[in-house]
């Protein structure tokens, strides 16, 4: 966000926070700063996305690997959501681990960070454990 804010501004309040879950952990951060004369919250927001822990680093080279391997789109999986007031704040995140309902389809996806220990079961059951609450949700709604 460094280049859309005033030189000085940006802080990280709170680094590395976990956030516990049935069946997940999150490390989570807050990053904040003002914006710099001339900045609005749509250029941050189309410059801090796709977020690193999306990509991966260096991120222009990881996307570039990323359209290369993945055969489909990706869709709203690891997208954006955010709400923008009249007061100019702002707030988003990242779309992980959510539902899609589309013309009588609902999709969901899971996903995991490759990383040099990482091996194919253990990415494998991964995915699965994060999305296993949307799963049980859906089911809970569609199977008596």
């Amino acid at each position: 966000i460094g280049k859309n804010c005033r030189s000085g501004s940006v802080s990280v309040p709170e680094l590395f926070r976990v956030e516990s879950y049935p069946n997940v952990h999150h490390l989570v951060s807050t990053i904040q700063g003002e914006l710099a004369e001339g900045r609005d919250p749509i250029n941050l927001l189309f410059d801090a996305f796709p977020g690193g822990s999306i990509t991966g680093a260096p991120k222009k080279r990881a996307m570039q690997i990323i359209d290369e391997l993945e055969a489909t789109e990706r869709s709203i999986y690891c997208g954006s959501m955010f709400y923008l007031d009249t007061a100019g704040h702002m707030d988003s995140s990242i779309t992980i681990r959510t539902l899609l309902a589309n013309s009588g389809t609902i999709s969901c996806w899971g996903g995991g960070g490759i990383v040099a220990e990482s091996t194919a079961q253990g990415e494998y059951l991964e995915s699965v454990t994060k999305i296993r609450n949307l799963l049980k949700c859906l089911e809970s709604y569609f199977l008596p």
